[in-house]
């Protein structure tokens, strides 16, 4: 009897042992995989990107050069979802995301400002006073930054609502959070902060009041940042490869929606006469030339609920020379793909450890003694 009851500890043992082996090795798949989808990922995606180099005359001493440039980071539409239309696991997967992005790129890239283009919450048009501070809440967490990295913000219409839903209450909500300076200026750069929604042209008092104040600064305006693209008749010229679909770039866009009217982009091209022009709203890429060749660069999406591939735009600016070069964020279709052969992995380890399916290394080498022998 001693001897039975003796073996029935050893085989019990042997199972513990084998079972508590195969939860370990579970939980090391798990974590190895978390660890890279949500963390290590975004180091080795965004640590590729590097500051394009401004090009310099020979005249321009190298010391010189190098104390003038400022690197500045260029993101949109980030649409922080809200109480209404927010479900809670997209909140919790899109912003974790966007957090990691931007904490990453902060780290590894150093930048000295950010500017976001526009588009920071989805529902601020419409959001509660509560649903506001909530939201507030969670951007500043995380766009959070050390206090030597600037950060400015541009309205959309997603944040302070259309032309004909906007009011001086929400105008003022969002500039008691985000610095109302139109004007910042850095290093001998000046940049000019467009509240786009406000230039409907119509002479509201809103608009009134917004297309004044930006006359009183247009003689100082090397750079200019909207939310809303300057008037083009859609992104049929535009390409690469976050750029609308093939399908949508002839779709015309309509004024005052898509874009600024003409008439409103012609005079924001004749007040200030730009070096360089940034806006967002459409989500996608584009690269336009208005004008007499002043150029305009669409930045896509930094989300990816608006898109599988975000990105944003690295400038390297001196008070007379700019280059730009692009970031792009980690493909979430790489991120799912990963999580599914992970899965699948899991299911093989389980399914060996049961004994229905043959161990892969076990088959390879009888595969492999088969071939010798033969």
């Amino acid at each position: 009897m001693a001897t039975i009851r003796f073996g029935f500890g050893r085989l019990n043992f042997r199972l513990l042992k084998g079972r508590s082996f195969l939860l370990l090795k579970l939980i090391a798949v798990v974590f190895a995989v978390l660890l890279f989808c949500e963390f290590l990922i975004y180091y080795l995606v965004i640590f590729q990107c590097n500051w394009p180099k401004v090009k310099t005359s020979a005249y321009d001493s190298e010391q010189e050069t190098h104390g003038t440039v400022l690197k500045a980071i260029f993101l949109a539409d980030t649409h922080l979802l809200g109480e209404v239309r927010g479900h809670w696991l997209d909140k919790l997967r899109r912003e974790w995301q966007m957090e990691r992005a931007f904490q990453t790129a902060l780290w590894l890239l150093q930048p000295e400002v950010v500017f976001i283009l526009g588009d920071i919450f989805d529902e601020g048009k419409w959001s509660s006073s509560q649903a506001w501070a909530d939201d507030v809440a969670r951007f500043q967490k995380m766009f959070r930054h050390p206090p030597h990295v600037q950060l400015k913000v541009v309205a959309g219409n997603h944040d302070i609502g259309f032309h004909y839903q906007m009011d001086t209450y929400r105008i003022k909500r969002f500039e008691k959070v985000f610095n109302p300076e139109r004007l910042f200026s850095w290093k001998g750069i000046n940049f000019v902060m467009v509240n786009s929604v406000a230039l409907e042209g119509d002479g509201c008092d809103i608009c009134s009041g917004a297309e004044a104040e930006l006359m009183e600064i247009s003689h100082k305006l090397n750079c200019s940042r909207e939310h809303f693209p300057l008037y083009r008749t859609s992104d049929a010229n535009c390409s690469g490869e976050d750029a609308a679909p093939p399908e949508e770039r002839s779709i015309p866009f309509k004024e005052r929606y898509d874009v600024l009217s003409r008439e409103a982009s012609q005079k924001l091209l004749w007040w200030f006469q730009p070096r360089l022009v940034l806006s967002g709203h459409t989500h996608s890429a584009c690269e336009v030339l208005h004008g007499a060749g002043i150029p305009e660069l669409s930045v896509p999406s930094f989300s990816w609920r608006n898109r599988n591939n975000p990105s944003f735009i690295m400038g390297s600016m001196t008070p007379t020379k700019y280059a730009l070069a692009k970031c792009y964020l980690p493909l979430e279709d790489t991120v799912l793909i990963t999580y599914c052969g992970a899965a699948g992995f899991l299911v093989v380890i389980i399914l060996v450890d049961l004994g229905l399916l043959a161990s892969p290394f076990l088959l390879g080498c009888k595969l492999l003694r088969k071939f010798k022998t033969v």
